[in-house]
């Protein structure tokens, strides 16, 4: 069955970010000049499906004002003549359809998937986590279509990490060959310990999901920290053969940390024609004067 819909879970507290996210969610802080919850919707966009269900919270509004027309504003810039300014802002209205619920309490990543199900009803679907923007030739969710629709299961995206830094993550136990691109899992662990994990490969923010995750999700007692967790469904799945790991290709970030965030806004500003000349001149003077 093609996979059509994504699901982005915004309801977290962004308490990394504070002060900045104490009245603004934190999928809102731009990079650069773009909302980092923009990259995510571009990457549903680019990698060919029609429909996003975002799933909110309070102080959220703003993401729903971002993605809806601003006649207002559209009107200021046609009276302006700013037509280029004109084609950016309308475009954003008409990125894809977006649909919006929101999480009454958040009680983990796995409860707010689970408050998908109606949207999602008996579909296979994706689950990209605005923590992590990941740049490439090829979206990675395009990627991770093009895994799913080779093995039929769900699909977790993977990357290898140090070793002190397993806890942070979910970690997947390899069934067979770990070194190639798409390999089947056995179980699934959320934030171990370096001495209890099963491997150094994490899940990243990024998965292929059967709607049969919801039936376990619906069941499924509080793990790692009080929390209703994915990882915990999909190792119930894992051991039935139901999922693999794939290895993407591209650059990721992890902007729900203040480095990753600050290396995706350097690294996007040096791509960008506009900026990048100028940019890259003060990185350099800076360096050469030592500050």
């Amino acid at each position: 069955m093609q996979v059509r819909k994504a699901v982005l879970p915004a309801a977290g507290w962004g308490t990394r970010f504070l002060p900045a996210t104490k009245a603004q969610p934190k999928e809102m802080l731009p990079l650069i000049d773009k909302p980092a919850i923009q990259y995510i919707v571009e990457e549903v966009r680019d990698s060919g499906l029609n429909d996003v269900l975002i799933i909110t919270g309070k102080t959220k509004k703003s993401i729903e004002d971002h993605f809806d027309r601003s006649i207002e504003l559209e009107n200021v810039l046609r009276e302006k003549n700013n037509g280029s300014m004109l084609d950016m802002v309308e475009d954003i209205g008409n990125l894809i359809d977006i649909y919006y619920v929101r999480q009454k309490e958040q009680r983990g990543l796995g409860h707010a998937v689970y408050c998908a199900r109606n949207f999602i009803n008996d579909e296979p679907f994706a689950v990209l986590l605005s923590d992590d923007i990941i740049l490439g030739e090829t979206p990675c969710l395009q990627q991770m279509i093009e895994a799913y629709q080779q093995v039929g299961t769900a699909v977790v995206a993977v990357m290898e990490v140090p070793e002190d830094e397993v806890h942070r993550y979910g970690i997947v136990s390899p069934s067979g060959d770990s070194s190639q691109k798409i390999f089947p899992v056995s179980s699934l662990v959320e934030k171990p310990s370096p001495n209890q994990a099963p491997s150094n490969l994490a899940v990243i923010g990024r998965y292929i999901l059967l709607p049969e995750i919801f039936k376990i999700l619906k069941n499924l007692p509080p793990g790692a920290g009080g929390e209703i967790q994915l990882t915990d469904a999909l190792n119930i799945m894992a051991k039935q053969g139901k999922v693999h790991a794939f290895r993407f290709s591209g650059q990721r970030y992890d902007i729900g940390d203040k480095l990753g965030f600050l290396e995706a806004t350097v690294d996007i500003a040096l791509s960008r024609p506009d900026i990048a000349e100028s940019f890259l001149s003060y990185i350099t003077r800076k360096v050469q004067r030592g500050a």
